[in-house]
């Protein structure tokens, strides 16, 4: 194309600034130097620019029951929300956008998506609402989360905030060592819980999307306190030194394995499942070292084990282990979980065991929620059926979908 052309073409296109994205301009110019307190005035200011008013920040506490609203000048401070119970509940759950009808305006509720980890909520009230409306309060929410989630590396405000009762120092270490506990792409969907949220320890979930592979890990360091915890980022350490190496699964374990043993002795040990999704294709493989087997969920029941060889746990010396692999059809889960999970003794004094965890998941598919609202229910039905939970307990849920996201690449 002629020089003079593209002058042209450029000079034909408009390029002036309308009123939203002015307005989310600002918002991202004033984000990049503003000190963490200040975001919360930052963004009622930039909701009053639409109209809105009543703004609250709700975030998701760390037992995953309640959305607590984050303090802040600008900001309405009120009650805790529960996520299965409750209009923000609803908006967070299921991703999208809930309006309430009330005397004096509608009140919004927007699920606050960094990428697709879930941060929270963002609530406030309008006298009507558009779809022009809803396009630019999508917009805002969104970079409103983009702005929580990299001002908490600044902060302990939006930690303090999430807390509802006190955390152990295990539990401490182990939320900083931890990924998003959500993760959606189009072919593949990720979701995990751990409890007891402020007093867990051994156990851990690692997961990595690169390229077409899903690499994901779930862990269990044998023992309770500190010494699980310490043992556990180790592990975790060990997995993802191994994993951005690029080896195999197989190697991965062996690398575990002697970063265990070389550091805590041969006394030690953590148990593993360590898994790579081809998400184009569904081929799943897997080691198990010493982990209860992975639950396929197929239309909406528990199909069967996924099975096959075990080897020994980290950090005992096991030899080379064999690698096992199934292919997934759209649309299947995996359930991956530690043994806490159903070596739990029952309100009745009788272990869990695994026919009621199967029991619980089969109840729980036929609602036909999605993969979080999944997670987040069985996570609430185990820990009301097992009562007082006195072990680490970990579920990990992975669904794949298959296709492609090429159309995200492209702007229309």
């Amino acid at each position: 194309m002629a020089e003079g052309e593209s002058k042209r073409d450029k000079a034909r296109m408009d390029r002036s600034e309308g009123f939203g994205e002015r307005l989310l301009g600002v918002l991202l110019d004033r984000a990049h130097e503003m000190p963490p307190q200040l975001i919360a005035p930052l963004i009622a200011e930039g909701v009053a620019q639409v109209g809105g008013r009543e703004v609250s920040i709700l975030l998701q506490d760390y037992g995953q029951e309640f959305l607590v609203p984050l303090p802040g000048r600008g900001l309405l401070v009120g009650e805790p929300e529960a996520i299965g119970d409750s209009a923000a509940g609803t908006a967070f759950l299921r991703m999208t956008p809930v309006e309430v009808a009330r005397t004096d305006g509608v009140r919004v509720y927007l699920p606050l998506l960094d990428g697709s980890d879930e941060v929270g909520v963002m609530a406030l009230t309008l006298g009507s609402v558009d779809d022009d409306d809803r396009r630019l309060l999508r917009r805002l929410a969104g970079l409103v989360a983009d702005m929580l989630v990299t001002k908490h590396a600044y902060t302990d405000r939006f930690f303090q905030a999430r807390r509802r009762q006190p955390m152990s120092l295990a539990a401490e270490m182990q939320w900083s060592l931890l990924p998003p506990l959500s993760m959606s792409v189009p072919q593949v969907e990720v979701a995990g819980i751990l409890e007891p949220a402020y007093d867990i320890a051994g156990d851990s979930i690692d997961y990595a999307l690169n390229d077409d592979i899903l690499h994901a890990s779930v862990i269990d360091a044998m023992g309770h306190g500190l010494d699980a915890a310490t043992m556990a980022t180790v592990a975790v350490g060990a997995y993802r030194h191994a994993r951005r190496a690029g080896i195999s699964l197989a190697e991965k374990y062996a690398f575990m394995d002697q970063a265990i043993a070389e550091q805590f002795g041969p006394d030690h040990f953590v148990t593993a499942q360590m898994m790579d999704l081809n998400i184009v294709t569904g081929r799943l493989k897997w080691v198990n070292a010493g982990h209860p087997a992975p639950l396929l969920i197929r239309n909406h029941e528990v199909a069967r084990q996924l099975g096959g060889p075990a080897t020994l746990p980290v950090g005992l010396g096991g030899p080379p282990p064999k690698v096992s692999e199934y292919t997934l059809r759209r649309g299947d889960r995996v359930l991956c979980y530690t043994d806490g999970l159903i070596e739990e003794r029952g309100r009745g004094g009788e272990q869990f065991g695994e026919e009621r965890l199967i029991a619980c998941v089969n109840r729980i598919e036929l609602t036909g929620e999605g993969l979080r609202a999944t997670a987040l229910l069985l996570s609430h039905t185990l820990k009301w059926e097992r009562g007082a939970t006195s072990d680490d307990a970990t579920l990990f849920l992975i669904e794949w979908r298959g296709g492609t996201a090429d159309h995200l690449a492209v702007l229309e």
